[in-house]
């Protein structure tokens, strides 16, 4: 049947057109896009999943531009640090020369004090101007503040790192659980008989071997000298063993009591009588049992032989045991530190605090810091937190010396551990301890840098570049055009579009043939 107000044919060809076109317009789009996905009606589950991919691409690429510059950040700190670090290992050298009184005269002492002045002068100058931008590097401004902190318990803070956790603050308890201890040897000075005129007095020639950490001397007493001059006598050479001799209830009659100057299992105390002693001789000296650093208290508990006391010649000190925020921290003498993900502190206790077991004190940390965003996400997990406290002569070196904390700048001119005055006293002890201190911070502090640039920084880089590379590749097989297929499509579309277009003007021309019925 012909009609000709209905084109049925033309209608379908016309559809077929419009939908060829479209295909065609995609191809086209796709095409000169590169990109499969161009609005969200192309495949909205595929764009909910790419765009979370980009974001996680730029974050990963982001994170890699972060460690870049905290690499950068850390070499100029190291720069500086290495530059101390001479200064410092010239400053020993110093001192070590110093020392040799006996061989270098007064003006060439004069003269390396004036060195040491200079060198410590360009310290604190090197940590006051060491920047990254306007970022200070060493003059505290990346450290962290405290503050509640006990000096009758703690002397000295180094805070390495800590998290906050989005808080303000975070306090920090710290519970000694085992007291810190000398070395301790103690020798009765009272004979069998009360009252006898001989107590407290050496009763024949003895020859001792007195041995601490830092050497041993052997030291000779004839009959009749009393245990005040032995005392004396191994106090005058406590530089060279670490031994220091106390008089019990401070009364020869009572004995005498040998402690190592340090606390610590690196301290030791050994007291050995070298002769041998006369048959019923006095001389013998006891540890106790339960190891507790007793001294010289008064009244002294000598306890009972055997029970609470032994027979020894030598007695190691014991480190300080003690828990940090509930985490058990490692014990050094009177030093213990703790490292964890949330908090990475050193602290020095006082000998008070140090050797009462069950005394705990809390400070807190209330800021600052150098917080490193390392990863595309901005969580704890992917951020690091470092402290780098100053390095000025004023902050460098704090060392216990008869416990007061002294540091780097009381070794300049006029100050208590100058050349001068290390030489008056007849020791430099103090200030090369001092000096070692200082030397042991920085190169600490270089140390921890370095192994967060290597350990975390490069392979933050190394780990976010693979992320990006397979994020990438999955973003890509999602989004991207496939080329191959696409212009395989497009020619379908160039061939239906030409045939279709043939095919509508062929149905529009069926209905001209109408008119030969009309005659």
């Amino acid at each position: 049947m012909t009609r000709i107000n209905t084109n049925v044919p033309s209608m379908i060809a016309r559809s077929n057109l419009a939908k060829t076109s479209r295909e065609l317009d995609v191809r086209l789009e796709r095409l000169s896009t590169g990109l499969r996905i161009n609005r969200g009606k192309d495949d909205p589950a595929g764009l909910i999943i790419s765009e979370r991919l980009r974001s996680n691409i730029r974050g990963a690429e982001q994170g890699i531009k972060n460690s870049e510059r905290a690499s950068a950040v850390i070499a100029t700190t190291e720069g500086s640090l290495t530059e101390i670090n001479e200064l410092l290992n010239s400053i020993k050298a110093l001192v070590v020369e110093a020392a040799n009184t006996g061989a270098f005269s007064d003006e060439e002492i004069a003269a390396n004090q004036a060195q040491i002045d200079s060198a410590i002068d360009s310290i604190t100058r090197i940590a006051d101007t060491a920047r990254f931008g306007d970022l200070r590097l060493l003059d505290g401004s990346l450290g962290y503040q405290t503050s509640g902190i006990a000096l009758s318990a703690i002397a000295k803070t180094n805070v390495r790192a800590a998290s906050f956790n989005q808080d303000s603050a975070l306090d920090v308890q710290v519970e000694v659980l085992n007291s810190a201890q000398q070395g301790g040897l103690y020798l009765r000075g009272d004979l069998p008989t009360p009252g006898d005129p001989l107590n407290g007095t050496i009763l024949s020639t003895t020859v001792l071997e007195v041995r601490g950490p830092l050497g041993v001397v052997s030291l000779e007493f004839t009959q009749g000298q009393t245990y005040t001059q032995v005392r004396d006598a191994i106090n005058r050479l406590t530089p060279s063993t670490g031994v220091i001799a106390d008089l019990i209830n401070n009364s020869p009659v009572s004995g005498l009591a040998f402690r190592s100057s340090e606390f610590g299992s690196k301290s030791f105390v050994s007291v050995d009588r070298l002769n041998a002693p006369p048959a019923g001789g006095a001389w013998q000296t006891f540890k106790f049992v339960d190891d507790l650093a007793i001294g010289a208290n008064n009244p002294f508990p000598w306890g009972t032989v055997g029970t609470d006391l032994l027979v020894a010649q030598r007695d190691q000190g014991r480190d300080v045991q003690a828990i940090i925020n509930g985490a058990l921290a490692n014990g050094d003498g009177l030093n213990i530190s703790i490292a964890s993900s949330q908090l990475s502190l050193q602290l020095t206790l006082t000998a008070e605090f140090a050797t009462r077991a069950n005394e705990s004190t809390t400070f807190n940390i209330t800021g600052g810091g150098s917080l490193f965003q390392l990863g595309s996400e901005v969580v704890a997990q992917q951020q690091v937190n470092i402290g780098i406290n100053s390095v000025a002569a004023t902050r460098l070196g704090g060392t216990l010396v008869n416990d007061t904390l002294e540091f780097l700048e009381s070794l300049k001119t006029g100050r208590q551990n100058s050349l001068a005055e290390s030489k008056q006293r007849g020791n430099f002890t103090a200030a090369s301890r001092i000096t070692d201190t200082a030397i042991d911070e920085v190169t600490i502090i270089r140390g921890r840098l370095g192994a967060f640039e290597r350990n975390t920084l490069q392979t933050n880089i190394r780990s976010l570049a693979l992320a990006v590379e397979n994020l990438t590749a999955s973003e890509s097989t999602i989004r991207d055009a496939d080329f191959a297929s696409e212009t395989s499509l497009l020619t379908r579309a160039q061939i239906l579009a030409a045939s279709g277009t043939t095919i509508l003007g062929i149905a529009n021309q069926q209905s001209q043939n109408v008119l030969q019925l009309l005659g």
